[in-house]
């Protein structure tokens, strides 16, 4: 199985790279820029990939307030001329999206039919790309996921380590929960999938994938500091007390079974996750 993947440095990118080595071509930016979505059409159309995986994307949740027309095309345009490039040669399509696409309220895990409801310019523009990539019509999977942590990259877990390095207390936010999901089981779950889909296995749609059990900023915190071993107090704050540009969901919360029934595959423990994390950034270090 041959499978080209959009976004040759990121997170979950660089996991497939790692897991699949031999079966990953992947695409930077130079190679392939989202801003021109035709341009990325045009490399699957010449591709002879057996599926796509689009893991590249606009990511600046608050930078997005002001820039939402550049989200709106790296987001929305770009996968939707890559699904209609898919579809076009008859194979699989896999978009990451993310659980920026519900609006957070209530605290019942979201399901991947529950009606979507934004609440910022990110989220809109992934949005978009959803609606895009289902009217391409061709065989896809939508992966929708939350609060990526890897030992690449700019992510929570990182920042935690940095800070915890520098001070004795932290204030964190409590009042947003969603569950943590390491980019290395994003990308072994793409991998499953991709392999499903080549071999006329499994369902298209829009699925659910993100790490158990589901916990606060404040708590995943608390685990990743005693993982560590540093010794740091976490307060717990409300998200008021953290105003950011682009307003967070307070519950992030996705139901997975969907993904479980239709692909075996099932939620990760992202508390072993995290250390296998912890155990790259040490190997890194030392």
């Amino acid at each position: 199985m041959k499978l080209l993947v959009f976004g040759k440095s990121g997170q979950v990118a660089r996991e497939l790279q790692r897991q699949a080595p031999d079966q990953v071509v992947a695409l930077d930016r130079a190679a392939a820029d989202l801003s021109d979505p035709e341009a990325c059409a045009a490399l699957i159309a010449a591709s002879d990939a057996d599926a796509v995986i689009n893991a590249a994307a606009y990511t600046g949740v608050d930078r997005a307030e002001e820039e939402e027309a550049l989200a709106m095309t790296i987001n929305g345009a770009a996968p939707a001329a890559m699904a209609r490039a898919a579809a076009a040669k008859g194979i699989p399509f896999i978009h990451i999206s993310t659980d920026y696409v519900f609006d957070g309220r209530g605290a019942r895990p979201w399901r991947p039919a529950d009606a979507p409801g934004p609440l910022g310019a990110y989220g809109r523009s992934k949005l978009r790309g959803e609606e895009g990539v289902r009217a391409a019509g061709g065989r896809h999977v939508i992966l929708r996921t939350s609060w990526v942590f890897s030992a690449h990259g700019q992510n929570f877990v990182k920042t935690m380590l940095r800070l915890g390095a520098e001070r004795e207390r932290l204030t964190i936010v409590a009042d947003q929960i969603g569950g943590p999901t390491a980019a290395a089981d994003i990308a072994a779950a793409c991998l499953g999938i991709a392999r499903q889909l080549v071999a006329g296995q499994g369902k298209s749609g829009t699925y659910h994938y993100a790490g158990a059990p589901d916990v606060s900023w404040a708590g995943f915190a608390r685990e990743t500091f005693a993982q560590a071993g540093l010794d740091v107090a976490v307060s717990d704050i409300p998200s008021s007390a953290y105003p950011t540009p682009a307003r967070r969901p307070g519950n992030s919360r996705l139901d997975c079974g969907d993904l479980e029934k239709d692909f075996s595959i099932p939620r990760p423990d992202w508390r072993e996750s995290l250390g296998a994390v912890l155990n790259d950034l040490q190997k890194a270090f030392s």
